[in-house]
């Protein structure tokens, strides 16, 4: 893709793949290389690869994410729904979902007492040392939480059993050249 664009404001961004926070400046130029999930993977013209996170799309020049309408929503399932917004979650340098990866290992879904639903995922990482867990743990969160329903998400890495490339869907691994 490898689209350059001109940041009209500061905004912070994620470093890829340590996981740390800088401050992109206005003026700065970013090559935009994924934008996926409501997501932007860039590289700086200094060579650094960088998360730019659908709120601050405005200042590359793209429109911030919609949420999911009425009729996208109608007729599913909460269960359904959270499967949606899992399946908008990207890893940041492999261009496909965390579900397609195999990366989910439990999406359960349980009454809350005071009403709604309580959501528990676990999943993992392609890489245990992977510093970007945080990053994913929040936006899994923020994605399940916006699911009409949802009242909690316990979102949570787990590292049993080892993730490998079998678990990948055959969608992900044409997608990646490994079929």
């Amino acid at each position: 893709m490898k689209e350059p664009r001109t940041l009209t404001r500061d905004i912070e961004a994620t470093l890829i793949p340590y996981g740390d926070r800088m401050t992109l400046t206005e003026g700065a130029r970013v090559f935009i290389t994924q934008a996926l999930g409501g997501t932007f993977t860039a590289m700086t013209e200094r060579g650094y690869m960088v998360r730019i996170e659908g709120v601050d799309a405005d200042a590359i020049g793209e429109e911030p994410p919609a949420p999911p309408s009425a009729q996208d929503q109608a007729g599913k399932t909460t269960e359904q729904l959270v499967w949606d917004q899992l399946n908008s979650c990207y890893d940041p340098e492999i261009p496909v979902s965390i579900v397609e990866l195999g990366l989910v290992y439990v999406c359960a879904l349980t009454d809350r007492p005071e009403g709604g639903k309580k959501v528990e995922i676990r999943f993992t990482l392609t890489s245990p040392a992977c510093p970007l867990s945080g990053v994913l743990i929040d936006e899994i969160r923020r994605k399940v939480l916006s699911v009409p329903g949802v009242g909690e998400a316990d979102v949570q890495v787990v590292f049993d059993p080892p993730w490998s490339s079998a678990m990948m869907s055959d969608a992900a691994r044409l997608q990646l050249g490994l079929m």
